[in-house]
């Protein structure tokens, strides 16, 4: 009779174990695939580069150096894209993933300031139709990171937790990082002063 409750007991223990150590597994894969979605839009924007570049550089022959920071600015940002998709939530995959992105945020910040003092460029059909993808694919980008900070929270405190900390510590559940793209300073706006 004891040997049966024993066996009981470690049969509860067994399931409450593999019941845990499933719903790490679950959470780890969903923080995995909201950055799949991340790296589907981060693609797409990508793409858009090009043609948004190869519009402007007819309009802004003077303007050679603007154009070939966004296009460096890309190739750092596709660069640091590859090494987050390799390790999605690693801490440096990520923190080169948002370094990278947040200087191609800033080039691109800076090309729309220069597409602002050109009106015929900024009325030329194929430029007002890439910088709506380009918004479009931007808000896209936006959501896509939201989703994947929210899984990342949820895995992180899934394996934090009590006991699942125990689960996770034996096997080898490492943190995920956030995706934290950091704000151009030279866009980053002040609320204006107003003194009487």
């Amino acid at each position: 009779m004891i040997l049966l409750v024993f066996l009981g007991v470690v049969v509860v223990f067994a399931l409450w174990a593999v019941g845990i150590y499933n719903g790490l597994v679950t959470a780890r894969n969903a923080f995995k695939n909201a950055f799949a979605q991340i790296d589907v839009q981060l693609q797409r924007r990508f793409d858009l580069i090009p043609n948004l570049v190869e519009t402007a550089k007819g309009y802004l022959s003077h303007e050679r150096g603007t154009l070939e920071a966004v296009t460096a600015a890309r190739t750092a940002a596709q660069s640091g894209l590859s090494a987050a998709k390799a390790s999605p939530g690693d801490p440096a995959a990520m923190a080169e993933l948002a370094q990278t992105q947040g200087a191609l945020n800033g080039a691109l910040g800076r090309l729309m300031v220069v597409v602002e003092a050109y009106p015929d460029l900024k009325a030329n059909q194929n430029m007002m139709q890439l910088t709506e993808e380009l918004t479009s694919t931007e808000n896209r980008v936006a959501f896509a990171r939201q989703a994947y900070n929210d899984s990342v929270m949820a895995y992180n405190n899934k394996r934090e937790v009590f006991p699942a900390s125990v689960v996770a510590g034996m096997f080898n559940f490492a943190p995920a990082a956030l995706l934290e793209i950091p704000e151009d300073k030279a866009e980053v706006r002040e609320a204006p002063k107003v003194e009487f």
